[in-house]
């Protein structure tokens, strides 16, 4: 049975339960892409599917609409994958479970996906429905924008004419967004050294665990813990205070999400033990006075474990590891002096994995300003290299800077104010959409974005707003009519 087929505008949210049944984490695209382009083929449409995946459809304009200039729909049809821990999903062959509470569509225990899957949505309903008045349309739907933007950075510029784009990955209904911060992801990392386990000791896993976690951008100024960033903390006070190897460490799952979860595994001697403890007692304690209003159900756990452990970090790899995570620049780094509460340049380190050779720290870098981004970078590397690791750089992509003259903001403030006897919020963010890679690519474009009310994104408790939906969607539809 259909969880939304009893809700208004009955298409839109036919076709965002349709991709939900469809697995579409970044890198995976395949079939989502396969089936838009099979929809648009069906409907008679010209459609281009490129080697990237990413998903172009072109209808005509409606009759009276012929001289009017061509607008390109924009958004992304990958999705953040995550889950709780002790949710069984597969985001390779699952599709998502929906939900509704209240005014409120959510997913069991993972993400929703209505980041981008409500403007994926959008633009099917678009697509079919001919009794719309548009100008003719141009429906991008790029993959990969949550991963690093391969999608966007692929595009063939010949493939679109338009010159006016309607980007639909914003989250906040009523808010116009005309700037947003560029990016790069870095990944520094750090030879191991092992060495057998020395006798008379004791394994623990030491876990952190019950943070929100959120958008690596747009909540990175909430100060919501890391848990990595927090891991790290924990490790550095024992080690200041007894010898310890690790065996593991590990946390995050997504760099462009601040992570919930991160675990260590460590060895001991059997003499420190109570010390080792009440260390984890103070520090629990800390951390529940500390985050008690912005992430209070945090959770530092112990547990001892009885394992047959053959190796351990040695001990210099032990504390370059423990030293490098300590220090690694994380949380906002500059605010905007033009944008009042903008946050101008940040970096979130959003996954560490322990290799057989070696330990990875993935990070997303984010600055409305260029030079800000790569002095960020810079002092990554620095300090990774001073430890003796190295560091790699990729899915660099440019910020979107607020352009002066722009017809179609005025016309997306106008709309707004008829409709809803109020001004729209023109607004900055800090999170990334891929329009620094569409001008970059497609010359002077006049750019804005805007959607629904979307909560929590890049976690499980991701939930997105029914009555906010319907209402971006009759605004865009003005919007539409607007533009001759």
């Amino acid at each position: 049975m259909r969880k939304l087929q009893q809700i208004n505008c009955k298409k839109v949210f036919y076709y965002f339960e349709e991709i939900s049944k469809i697995p579409r984490g970044s890198g995976n695209e395949k079939g989502i892409s396969d089936y838009l382009l099979e929809f648009g083929k069906n409907l008679g449409l010209e459609v281009i599917q490129d080697d990237a995946l990413n998903i172009i459809i072109k209808k005509p304009a409606s009759k009276g609409y012929e001289d009017a200039p061509t607008v390109i729909i924009q958004g992304h049809m990958d999705m953040v994958c995550e889950k709780n821990n002790d949710t069984i999903h597969d985001f390779t062959k699952d599709p998502i479970e929906l939900e509704i509470k209240d005014d409120y569509i959510y997913a069991k225990g993972t993400t929703l996906g209505g980041d981008d899957g409500i403007a994926v949505a959008y633009a099917m309903a678009l697509l079919e429905d001919n009794t719309l008045e548009h100008p003719a349309l141009e429906i991008l739907l790029t993959t990969d924008e949550e991963a690093g933007m391969s999608g966007a950075i692929a595009l063939s510029p010949d493939s679109l004419s338009g010159k006016i784009v309607l980007n639909l990955d914003s989250e906040e209904e009523g808010k116009l967004l005309v700037s947003c911060a560029g990016g790069i992801r870095t990944k520094s990392s750090l030879n191991i050294e092992w060495e057998n386990p020395k006798e008379s000791t004791k394994e623990y896993e030491i876990r952190i665990k019950g943070l929100k976690g959120g958008h690596s951008g747009a909540d990175i100024h909430l100060g919501k813990g890391n848990s990595i960033k927090l891991i790290g903390r924990v490790l550095k006070n024992i080690l200041n205070q007894m010898e310890l190897n690790i065996i593991s460490l590990n946390g995050g799952s997504k760099n462009n999400a601040i992570p919930r979860e991160a675990e260590a595994k460590v060895l001991i001697n059997s003499n420190n033990e109570d010390e080792f403890l009440n260390i984890i007692s103070t520090l629990r304690k800390d951390l529940k006075n500390e985050f008690k209003l912005k992430d209070p159900s945090i959770e530092l756990e112990v547990i001892e474990l009885k394992e047959n452990v053959e190796r351990v970090f040695s001990k210099d790899t032990t504390k370059n590891v423990i030293n490098l995570l300590y220090l690694y620049p994380n949380g906002i780094n500059t605010v905007s002096s033009e944008i009042e509460e903008l946050t101008e340049s940040s970096t979130n380190i959003g996954v560490l994995t322990t290799n057989d050779s070696c330990i990875e720290y993935d990070s997303a870098v984010r600055s409305s300003v260029f030079s800000l981004r790569e002095e960020i970078v810079q002092r990554i590397k620095s300090l990774t290299e001073i430890l003796g690791g190295t560091i790699s750089n990729t899915a660099g992509y440019p910020e979107w800077q607020y352009k002066d003259d722009s017809k179609i903001r005025e016309i997306c403030k106008d709309v707004y104010k008829t409709m809803y006897k109020k001004e729209a919020e023109v607004v900055a963010i800090h999170a990334g959409v891929e329009c620094g890679l569409f001008k970059e690519k497609l010359g002077d474009l006049d750019m804005i974005s805007f959607g629904p009310d979307l909560v929590d994104i890049h976690t499980p408790n991701e939930h997105m707003s029914i009555s906010s939906v319907e209402r971006v969607w009759e605004y865009l539809l003005e919007v539409l009519k607007k533009i001759k």
